[in-house]
């Protein structure tokens, strides 16, 4: 097996799959201005890569380029059989590994039985798994290459905090193991619960040493996530939100307001690049209110940019907003 994950320096640092969020366009900002030791697709539906014309519509979200190695592609859904043929496709689009999402709380993934709503089918989640090993065996078998590692991002249960759920995943065999540190219940209402993870990895280490344990939930930065691998003894730390807005959080960089403005206006074109014929210009706005803050005028700016229908509209008000004195542009 082509196992990446063992190869990685310790602690290291992953960019959290963030549906809508780590799209291409925003990956390919990130690796320019500070890239992660680990990248992650946004989630992907295992059904639909395992239809052909659905197929098609979905392919924009595995777009990514060689710089962005190592990268995994995340893919979640419940039937077995399109888990299989999604992670066979995922390992010929030459993707590193193969993530399933078994914590996602959203209701509509979980009424299809996958995402969180794994947590409560142990079973189903076991067939899963060995869905995914087998779809990256069967293009292993055909194409002569290694095998890509099989992974899975969960949380600490359902309902309430369940390390049972835990140790069933650990007893899968599965190359890494990232945790959201709440329960499906929680959302993101509490702390994350950083004071289990010593308890988790002495569980891995009895069950199995050879799974990589990753840390997720309330990480501020690079120096955060530094002390919390130092005070749990993961192998490493996924930020997620922090990224928002700071294409340098890995670089440990803090860019002017004039940079941040420079930046997002690339940022808004290369989403209408390699998005605009597949996702709407609205869902780049997201983007605004973490970019644009930390200076005055900030408030205004991003109103009359949550107006834009496109980039050259973007670049046009910042513009003329940098004119009254902001500089970097």
């Amino acid at each position: 097996m082509r196992n990446f994950w063992q190869k990685l320096n310790k602690p290291f640092f992953a960019l959290a799959p963030m549906a809508d969020v780590t799209d291409c366009a925003f990956r390919k900002i990130i690796s320019k201005y500070g890239k992660p030791d680990v990248f992650y697709t946004s989630f992907v539906s295992a059904d639909g890569l395992a239809h052909r014309e659905a197929r098609k519509k979905l392919l924009i979200h595995l777009k990514y380029e060689k710089s962005q190695h190592p990268i995994v592609a995340q893919i979640f859904g419940s039937n077995p059989e399109n888990i299989r043929s999604a992670a066979k496709l995922c390992a010929r689009l030459g993707f590193d590994g193969v993530d399933i999402n078994m914590g996602c709380p959203d209701r509509a993934v979980e009424k299809q039985g996958a995402g969180c709503g794994l947590i409560k089918t142990p079973e189903k989640s076991k067939e899963v798994i060995l869905a995914a090993k087998l779809g990256v065996k069967d293009f292993a078998r055909l194409s002569g290459k290694e095998e890509i590692p099989i992974s899975v991002k969960t949380r600490l249960g359902y309902g309430k905090l369940d390390l049972a759920w835990i140790k069933f995943l650990l007893s899968q065999d599965i190359a890494a193991l990232s945790i959201h540190l709440r329960t499906r219940r929680e959302m993101s209402k509490v702390s994350a619960h950083w004071e289990l993870m010593k308890e988790i990895v002495s569980v891995r280490d009895e069950i199995r040493p050879g799974t990589i344990i990753i840390g997720n939930g309330d990480v501020q930065d690079l120096k955060d996530a530094r002390q919390k691998a130092i005070e749990t003894g993961c192998d490493g730390i996924m930020l997620g939100r922090a990224i928002f807005g700071n294409p340098w959080l890995f670089a440990e960089k803090t860019p002017t307001a004039g940079k941040k403005l420079k930046v997002l206006i690339e940022h808004a074109k290369l989403f209408e690049k390699l998005l605009g014929g597949h996702e709407s210009f609205a869902v780049m706005k997201k983007h605004f209110k973490a970019y644009l803050n930390g200076f005055a005028g900030a408030k205004e700016l991003r109103q009359k940019l949550m107006e834009t229908r496109n980039a050259k509209e973007v670049q046009k008000i910042i513009n003329e907003f940098a004119s009254n004195g902001i500089s970097g542009l």
